[in-house]
């Protein structure tokens, strides 16, 4: 696709944003936008407006050009004189001309409510906190169109890449067998020494070079006994779960298994192992959404926290031809995978700033659709009066996981969202290996993200 004229005008005018959160993501798409023909970004909103001034003069703009602004009147004299603006609230910002919001704080709680405002003001919302999304995307979605204006996932993160890569790989008639991303840490086998290193831990693991060929061993077999060996190490991760509810809901599709297969495996054998138990692989049934662990060895390349689809080859003349050309085809010739091995966060998201703005589409679904829910687990005792609060560069809560169930309205007996459980606090005791339920959680009546939640129950089909 020739994206300059999937973008056509693209540089006539200029397409104003506001960044909420300058952390990792919102800094590199500040970075890139100062590079990025018609698209502007000098309204940056934080916690506190030194911070947000900060990432602004951090990616090269002058300080003397910087207003740090604390009511809208000081926000709309500053955008006048074409000053950057620094916020501590989007409020102070949000009658601003400008026409996308990206919300990139990772708050769940504040996500929803940045998402509301601006979306009220007449704003186009990309929504990069996936938090928020797992629990309201699909009321978020709603209310803006009902504003005529779009809600979308970011191209950048991997929800988004893999729903363009799923549609794309069907509007070509192929067939997707299942749909998922790696991991965003690899595991790193050192031969010479039997260690596996990700992120930053490294164990010993004795025995696990016996299996990083696949010899003639099933694919269940391989995937049980390294998951074994490596047991030291985490292989389910919230955010991976996080980010593909947001997929199911866009897709419609859904996991076998709450909480993933999640192999380690080598990116060849990505083919093999995602493809149906009938045919050797691990999972029930085809169009399931899972997540595997990158193995590689030092110096190999890594699928860098990439999406990838398996299909089935449906004529073994182009399918070995294409081995041939160095794609990853199954061994039995069954199933190969397509492979998109990036996300590149903010120097890759002015393209659904694009399709918003200039196109009036989202980058996922037009109208997604509450198919799944991501809710917690308790894995260990959890007393009442627990503090189930998300934090760390993950967004987790200790001792909680999570698990992708079919979509419920809240309820006391229907387990909580994972998010909406998030600041909390438990109201009876759950014991390790339960579900948490609404019932078990404190629930604020008044939080933006609760409000949303049960609108979206109402106007839910749950048939």
């Amino acid at each position: 696709m020739n994206h300059l004229r999937y973008f056509a005008g693209l540089g006539s005018r200029q397409v104003e944003c506001a960044i909420v959160g300058t952390g990792g993501f919102g800094r590199s798409f500040l970075a890139q936008a100062r590079h990025v023909r018609g698209l502007g970004c000098r309204v940056a909103v934080d916690r506190d407006t030194a911070i947000a001034a900060a990432a602004l003069q951090s990616v090269g703009t002058d300080p003397t050009r910087i207003a740090e602004c604390r009511d809208p009147v000081a926000a709309r004299a500053a955008w006048e004189a074409g000053q950057s603006i620094a916020a501590a609230d989007l409020a102070v910002v949000a009658d601003l001309p400008v026409e996308v919001v990206l919300e990139a704080t990772g708050n769940p709680e504040a996500g929803a409510r940045h998402a509301r405002i601006a979306i009220e003001a007449g704003k186009h919302v990309i929504m990069v906190t996936k938090e928020t999304d797992s629990v309201v995307g699909p009321i978020l979605a709603r209310m803006a169109k009902e504003r005529g204006r779009v809600v979308s996932p970011v191209d950048g993160d991997q929800p988004s890449l893999l729903i363009g890569l799923a549609t794309w790989a069907d509007a070509i008639g192929l067939e997707i067998i299942a749909a998922g991303k790696s991991s965003e840490y690899d595991f790193v086998f050192d031969p010479a020494s039997n260690m596996i290193t990700s992120n930053g831990q490294t164990i010993p693991a004795p025995g696990f070079g016996d299996w990083i060929e696949a010899g003639d061993r099933t694919w269940p077999d391989i995937a049980k006994a390294r998951a074994e060996l490596a047991q030291a190490l985490p292989q389910r991760a919230v955010p991976d779960l996080c980010e593909l509810t947001v997929v199911a809901n866009a897709l419609g599709m859904s996991p076998d298994r709450a909480d993933f297969h999640a192999p380690i495996a080598r990116i060849t054998e990505i083919a093999d192992l995602m493809a149906p138990v009938a045919d050797g692989g691990l999972l029930n049934g085809n169009g399931q959404l899972d997540v595997f662990h990158c193995l590689r060895l030092p110096g190999e390349p890594s699928f860098a926290g990439g999406v990838f689809v398996t299909v089935a080859c449906r004529d073994d003349e182009t399918w070995q031809m294409l081995r041939e050309k160095g794609h990853v085809v199954a061994r039995n010739g069954k199933t190969a995978m397509i492979g998109l091995p990036r996300h590149l966060l903010g120097l890759e998201a002015a393209t659904s700033v694009f399709e918003t703005a200039l196109l009036g589409v989202s980058s996922g679904a037009e109208t997604p659709h509450p198919v799944i829910d991501l809710t917690a687990h308790a894995d260990a005792d959890l007393p009442a009066g627990t503090l189930l609060l998300a934090e760390g560069h993950h967004h987790t809560i200790a001792n909680v996981s999570a698990r992708m169930t079919p979509a419920k309205a809240l309820s006391d007996d229907a387990p909580i969202p994972y998010y909406l459980a998030s600041g909390r606090r438990l109201r009876r005791d759950v014991r390790a290996g339960q579900a948490i339920l609404c019932g078990d959680v404190d629930l604020d009546e008044g939080a933006e993200l609760y409000r949303l939640r049960l609108a979206q129950d109402v106007v839910t089909d749950w048939n």
